[in-house]
């Protein structure tokens, strides 16, 4: 009996790492993925590559990206979720009452899922609704319309992660 309440001990304890660690390393391939994007891959093409060229080598690109980022997606939603449950367990253990009664953690979380939001609707309008002759010739091209406001908005899911975590702590 010991043996088993020491392996269910061990999966209590497995599980949300496990879940934590894919949360974070979805969101950094994510971000990470496009701050490369529009730190590195568009303004090297706008120096290197003739400007008839940046359109088709930065949607070659976005396309292996966007297939990338839509699994992240599903992932992260699942994992969020995953993590919310645990942190709500943890919360009501410390304190006794979970998550809806801690006002400055909800809070962040909701600025977390707002900007979450922002950015899965960004990511949605470039798979759903941009076509392929949007540019304008005179337009400077992204692969990804507003790129740098995704980036931004990414930071700023990162820096909530961050005060949440020391939130329930």
């Amino acid at each position: 009996m010991d043996a088993l309440q020491s392996i269910v001990i061990d999966l209590n304890t497995l599980i949300p790492i496990i879940n934590h660690w894919f949360h974070l390393l979805s969101a950094v391939i994510w971000i990470g993925g496009l701050a490369f994007l529009v730190m590195a891959v568009t303004p090297g093409l706008k120096q290197a590559v003739a400007k008839d060229q940046i359109k088709p080598i930065t949607d070659a690109f976005y396309q292996h990206y966007k297939k990338v980022a839509g699994i992240l997606l599903l992932i992260l939603l699942f994992t969020g979720g995953v993590n919310i449950h645990y942190v709500n367990q943890v919360i009501t253990s410390q304190t006794g009452v979970g998550i809806p009664h801690h006002a400055k953690y909800l809070m962040v979380l909701m600025i977390k899922l707002l900007l979450v939001l922002g950015l899965l609707t960004l990511f949605l309008y470039t798979v759903i609704f941009k076509s392929d002759d949007e540019a304008d010739e005179g337009e400077s091209y992204e692969a990804i319309p507003f790129q740098r406001a995704a980036l931004w908005m990414g930071f700023f899911i990162i820096l909530c992660a961050a005060a949440m975590k020391h939130l329930h702590q």
